[in-house]
């Protein structure tokens, strides 16, 4: 199979320029970034960190630190690959590529189809060595003017992932496709729109409840602690420590939260209260909103269904990396002596 989406710059004399008009190129909010693979480092999982870190994503580090189990291959490109879709990353731009070995080329090969995006590798010595990973690329060029002009030239939009949309229940469908509510207002209220947070209809989606319920207003927090949040490296942390931020529940109440209890432009979330007797909706801030965006394109690319609990996989052996972070963001107050990551 063709690799239409790649390109290899054939770069035999390593000219600085290159590699400069390479750097030069990193740009996350306009959906291209250069991703320096860090030299000399054998471990497996090394060029997925570096992609990672390209994102503005920072591993914590340490003995025992909560972002082990991002020592894992596919863990850490299925996180990679899922902020990338978040961020719109549409370009990706690997300097010194002739230093990776065949595996990390076919790990980036592979991020690539889960990602969507356009791939640019800095071949900087002569191309008899190209592996076979890159021998079906159909793209070859040469020369910094070639490099300079790819570059420049309008990045498209990513053609994969296929991601599964998160559609409503058959009856949320039928009533919106109907235009009427799917679930009717208390009686005794005026309209079909009810106190902040209070609940309308049992476990509908987000996007259903919030047409019957005012999404109670996100709780503030600093500044500092959100651009904490948004360096986390693994989606689910950043997501489920967001979400018990802004919206000042316990840690049971986000357990049960699906896919479909977020709304398609993610701006309203619903959790879930005990035996679901009280299942409230709540604005997401403009702030949280990539990482709920990442979060939910973590459980897609995972293969998992729309009614699938989102955060599950950070719920694992008593939610312990998730505890481990939020004891790493006090200013946070999500482990105090009132804590939220009370079960």
């Amino acid at each position: 199979m063709m690799c239409s989406d790649v390109t290899v710059v054939v770069d035999a004399q390593d000219d600085l320029y290159s590699t400069h008009t390479a750097l030069q190129a990193h740009c996350p909010e306009a959906g291209c970034i250069t991703v320096q693979p860090t030299p000399a480092n054998s471990s497996p999982t090394a060029l997925a960190h570096d992609m990672l870190y390209a994102l503005e994503k920072r591993l914590a580090s340490g003995p025992n630190t909560p972002d082990a189990w991002l020592d894992s291959v596919d863990t850490a490109w299925l996180a990679a690959a899922a902020w990338a879709i978040a961020a719109g990353v549409r370009h990706v731009v690997v300097p010194r590529a002739h230093l990776l070995t065949s595996q990390r080329i076919d790990q980036l090969l592979a991020w690539r189809e889960r990602a969507g995006a356009q791939l640019t590798l800095l071949w900087q010595k002569a191309p008899c060595g190209l592996p076979p990973g890159l021998a079906r690329v159909e793209r070859h060029i040469s020369g910094p003017d070639q490099l300079e002009a790819l570059l420049a030239a309008p990045k498209p939009l990513p053609a994969r992932p296929f991601l599964p949309l998160a559609a409503p229940t058959m009856a949320e469908a039928a009533a919106v496709g109907a235009g009427v509510s799917p679930a009717p207002p208390r009686r005794g209220t005026r309209s079909a729109r009810v106190r902040p947070g209070r609940q309308a209809s049992p476990c509908t989606g987000a996007m259903a409840t919030a047409q019957v319920v005012e999404p109670a207003p996100a709780a503030g927090i600093t500044s500092g602690g959100a651009s904490a949040l948004t360096t986390l490296a693994h989606p689910l942390m950043s997501g489920a420590l967001s979400v018990l931020a802004f919206t000042q529940v316990g840690l049971g109440s986000l357990r049960f939260t699906r896919d479909l209890d977020i709304t398609g432009d993610v701006s309203v979330i619903k959790t879930h209260g005990p035996g679901h007797r009280h299942c409230p909706v709540h604005v997401i801030p403009a702030w949280a909103r990539p990482l709920l965006a990442a979060a939910r394109a973590h459980h897609r690319l995972a293969g998992r269904s729309p009614t699938d609990h989102v955060f599950a996989p950070a719920m694992l052996a008593d939610a312990r990396h998730l505890r481990a972070h939020a004891g790493r963001l006090p200013h946070l107050n999500l482990a105090g002596p009132a804590s939220l990551l009370v079960p």
